[in-house]
């Protein structure tokens, strides 16, 4: 079910809220008169972001939290509850990457993204179902990435991340649903590549620079969506035309796809620079407060690639649906 209230009298919490994605949604939400509780790891970036979003017409409460800190998450809910009497609606956003070969990846590196990205939905949604249900009824959106779907290489840990976040939700909205708790809607988002700061703040074991693979689009094209779903809640929703033709190339030819976009992302998430090993935000936090986007410089160029990219997308979408069509006539001959 959707929100009981409208959206200019609920309380959402936003975690991983300091910059990107989750700045973004806090802003969409201010603007409508939300009050948006905003976690993340760097308390000076969450009071930029409640400040700018108080200038929008909302209320915020900045809570610095970990949330790969179980007890630390559930504190972050009592806070809000105890500040403005529910919990609406909760958005598990914190994430992390490390980006390399799978066999060259720290383990450390890999189990914190781990912690970050998959334990840290656990926490979040443990945290916020027992309020959403207390507040007569609630949504609880996860960010899952396309990755949820499809597979990038240089990508092991947050690609696994994001299959088990898809996974986790499937499971507990079931579980609602055959226990009389239907009430609360559980959404899972799948975003295409989005121009934040993550290629930017993610740990780096390539050696070089690294780049959002195009097509690339703008953090507020995933805050509307998660506006709209906390709205109208849906199963899934994807964000970016782009991540909607790969999950069904995906679907409809996976052996194909998996080549095909293994190909391309090789190419396209590398700039020309080299980089030194590093760790990037993975054990600390690096983020600048009010900033959504990670390249507003080349904002132009990313998406002239990105329309490009559509065209491209929406032609090779058509001939693998061909394809398949004229394979299953020719079996069937």
């Amino acid at each position: 079910m959707p929100l009981t209230r409208s959206l200019a009298d609920a309380t959402v919490v936003i975690t991983g809220a300091s910059s990107g994605i989750g700045a973004a949604t806090a802003y969409a939400l201010a603007a409508r008169g939300t009050t948006v509780v905003l976690a993340a790891r760097s308390e000076d970036a969450l009071r930029r972001v409640a400040a700018h979003c108080r200038e929008l017409g909302g209320r915020a409460l900045p809570v610095p939290t970990d949330v790969t800190d179980a007890d630390a998450v559930q504190r972050l809910a009592a806070r809000a509850v105890a500040e403005f009497g529910r919990i609406d609606a909760w958005i598990n956003n914190a994430a992390v990457g490390t980006v390399g070969l799978f066999d060259e990846i720290p383990v450390a590196e890999f189990r914190r993204v781990v912690d970050v990205n998959l334990l840290g939905t656990v926490h979040g949604t443990r945290a916020a179902l027992p309020h959403l249900a207390a507040a007569g009824g609630g949504v609880l959106v996860n960010n899952a990435s396309v990755l949820a779907e499809v597979a990038m290489p240089y990508q092991s840990a947050y690609n696994a991340t994001k299959h088990a976040i898809r996974g986790l939700t499937d499971t507990v909205r079931q579980e609602l649903r055959v226990t009389g708790r239907g009430q609360v809607s559980l959404c899972t988002v799948l975003p295409a590549t989005v121009d934040t700061p993550f290629f930017r703040h993610a740990a780096n074991h390539t050696g070089r620079e690294l780049t959002p693979p195009p097509p690339v689009y703008p953090p507020e094209l995933v805050a509307e969506t998660m506006v709209r779903l906390l709205r109208r809640p849906r199963r899934e929703a994807y964000a970016g035309g782009a991540a909607r033709l790969v999950g069904l190339q995906w679907r409809l030819a996976p052996a194909l796809a998996e080549r095909a976009l293994g190909w391309y992302t090789a190419r396209t998430q590398f700039g020309p620079g080299g980089r030194r090993d590093a760790d990037g935000n993975v054990f600390t936090p690096d983020a600048t407060g009010t900033r959504t986007d990670g390249w507003s410089g080349r904002r132009g160029q990313l998406l002239r690639l990105t329309a490009a990219f559509g065209l491209a997308a929406a032609g090779t979408a058509v001939g693998t649906v061909a394809a398949i069509s004229r394979r299953s006539r020719t079996e069937r001959s």
